[in-house]
């Protein structure tokens, strides 16, 4: 995979959104997109989404399906900070806190990265504290992958080694839900696997998620959607648009990933390439838009000294 740049001649996508200040195009965002509708079948495609990627933090209900599969028993909102990446808020932070000492664990078992928090507002907040684990963003996956070890009997020591059994029961899960063999591994920035799959292998593995009537998976999906300022916080795009699109399913990943699906099984999966989520939103919206979804302004504005004079436009 070192060599992707190289051998991947249509990695750089096509152009998916144009940056426009007064009458000229000043920037472009390229990348891959892929749009399913109900059924499966190909509703848009731009770029190259056959190509691998790494989802990101955009896989973390495939995870949070394999914990599930593997026996973790949880409440639904541990479930969905399970599968957030949560702005570090005080509420975040206490409800990983409670999960652990609940059970009996301490949040020195803990192995994910320390960091500040990701929000915006409460990484002003946190001002010049250290670096936490709590505070970190997939806290609440790394949390729930110690539950599910707790609850198997499984070291919780080498919990992020490939060959535990919980990470083989999370990749499994990722290969059965998207149809691929994981096609590369690396380590994501908490520190956890990461596992490689194509844009339509994370969109389809979304789809058949939200779709299935499977137990855990609806458990998910509930989850996540009962609790959209869990998924992420309050402010952040993924929350504000599942709680404008009653049923959407909808989660974001490092490096300009972002996936989202209605509850029929129709999905948008969105790979930027120079890893930016600006752009991010017109795409999104211009697609629920074409679907008859109306959705609040999410406008992405440019600004010359305090007046608009452009703005991030969808080119799809």
């Amino acid at each position: 995979m070192k060599d992707n740049l190289k051998i991947n001649e249509k990695f750089t996508g096509e152009v998916l959104a144009k940056v426009t200040r007064g009458d000229l195009v000043e920037s472009l965002h390229l990348g891959h997109l892929i749009v399913l509708n109900a059924d499966g079948s190909t509703y848009l495609s731009k770029g190259s989404p056959e190509l691998p990627i790494y989802p990101r933090s955009a896989i973390k209900s495939l995870q949070a399906a394999g914990m599930l599969k593997a026996g973790l028993e949880v409440e639904e909102n541990e479930l969905a900070i399970i599968c957030a990446s949560h702005s570090g808020s005080q509420s975040h932070i206490d409800l990983v806190t409670k999960m652990l000492t609940a059970r009996g664990l301490s949040t020195s078992q803990l192995k994910n990265a320390v960091d500040k928090p990701l929000g915006e507002k409460e990484k002003i907040s946190w001002g010049d504290k250290a670096p936490s684990q709590l505070a970190q963003n997939c806290s609440g996956k790394h949390a729930g992958m110690l539950i599910t070890c707790q609850q198997n009997g499984w070291d919780m020591n080498t919990y992020l080694d490939l060959k535990h059994p919980l990470q083989v029961a999370i990749k499994n899960e990722i290969e059965d839900l998207s149809g691929e063999k994981v096609s590369a591994t690396s380590v994501d920035g908490c520190g956890a696997p990461l596992f490689a799959i194509s844009l339509i292998g994370l969109a389809k593995a979304i789809s058949n998620l939200v779709k299935s009537k499977e137990e855990s998976y609806q458990q998910i999906v509930l989850a996540c959607t009962k609790y959209p300022e869990l998924v992420a916080g309050d402010g952040r795009l993924t929350t504000r648009m599942m709680r404008a699109v009653p049923g959407l399913f909808m989660k974001e990943g490092a490096e300009g990933v972002q996936v989202c699906a209605l509850s029929d099984g129709r999905v948008i999966a969105i790979k930027i390439i120079d890893g930016s989520w600006r752009p991010v939103a017109p795409i999104i919206t211009e697609i629920l838009k074409r679907w008859g979804i109306e959705m609040p302004d999410e406008s992405v504005k440019i600004y010359g000294g305090s007046s608009v004079i452009g703005e991030v436009i969808a080119n799809i």
